[in-house]
């Protein structure tokens, strides 16, 4: 019976559902995280009979009959995080569109909106790196490092970190990265707040200082921006889906059942 099969999808399907749902939910906390959307598409389906209008006569449409749902895709939606305020010197929020890129220690490039950075001691200087200790890069794919004795670091909102000498002189840093993408929503997540390049998302775009439409904040981070009542209510639609499919499986059976018992 068709029916099985078809119900069997339906389930999977909203079981993959309440699996991203569940995600979304459990980093409701985590910094710039963006939640993801589950998107399905109808199976094939079969042609029981086609439409034959000739001269205005005939059936002016189809018979068919589908086979069920599928996954497409997962969607993450970059919209704007709300921003909290941690007075952290490092902690950095993006306002507008934009990431900050990292390089792991295999020397490959990722990208970032979490600006929870921290400082890593290496001989007498001291490196900008991620939590998980990835170098944070400047505008010409450099380390940025802050050497001994430099204090009152500052951070503006084209990205150009400053400091005070010894001599109480104000000196340049670095300018932090920061790149876009022609389409975010085909960057690969990679957990740990990362995500890598594909083609689909297209090769990043630099941003300069003078062409910035987004502005970087300095003492804020970016919260996640699930929103706990709209994934609730997805929760319960999907559920009450997943039991319907389940019904048009018992109810299935139950028809096979009485087929099967007609002959006695």
């Amino acid at each position: 019976m068709r029916a099985l099969w078809t119900a069997a999808t339906g389930m999977k399907a909203q079981q993959f559902n309440i699996d991203t749902i569940a995600n979304n939910l459990a980093n409701v906390n985590t910094t710039s995280y963006k939640a993801q959307r589950a998107e399905f598409k109808d199976l094939l389906y079969s042609t029981l009979k086609r439409n034959n209008q000739v001269d205005e006569e005939g059936s002016p449409i189809n018979l068919q009959v589908g086979h069920g749902v599928m996954t497409s895709a997962t969607r993450k939606d970059f919209s704007q995080g709300s921003l909290i305020e941690t007075n952290g010197t490092y902690d950095l929020a993006i306002d507008g569109d934009g990431f900050f890129s990292v390089m792991l220690p295999n020397g490959e490039i990722r990208y970032t909106r979490d600006g929870s950075f921290k400082l890593s001691v290496d001989y007498d200087e001291k490196m900008l790196v991620t939590s998980e200790g990835y170098i944070v890069l400047d505008e010409d794919d450099n380390e940025i490092y802050i050497e001994n004795g430099i204090t009152d670091i500052s951070i503006d909102e084209m990205g150009y970190i400053t400091g005070v000498d010894e001599d109480g002189e104000i000196v340049d840093i670095a300018r932090l990265k920061v790149v876009q993408f022609p389409n975010p929503d085909g960057l690969l997540s990679e957990g740990a707040n990362l995500y890598s390049q594909t083609p689909s998302s297209g090769e990043e775009i630099p941003i300069d200082a003078e062409d910035m439409d987004m502005r970087i904040i300095q003492g804020y981070l970016e919260a996640s921006n699930v929103k706990i009542v709209d994934e609730m209510v997805k929760m319960i639609s999907a559920q009450r889906a997943y039991e319907i499919s389940s019904k048009a499986i018992l109810t299935s059976d139950e028809m096979l059942q009485l087929v099967n018992n007609l002959k006695r």
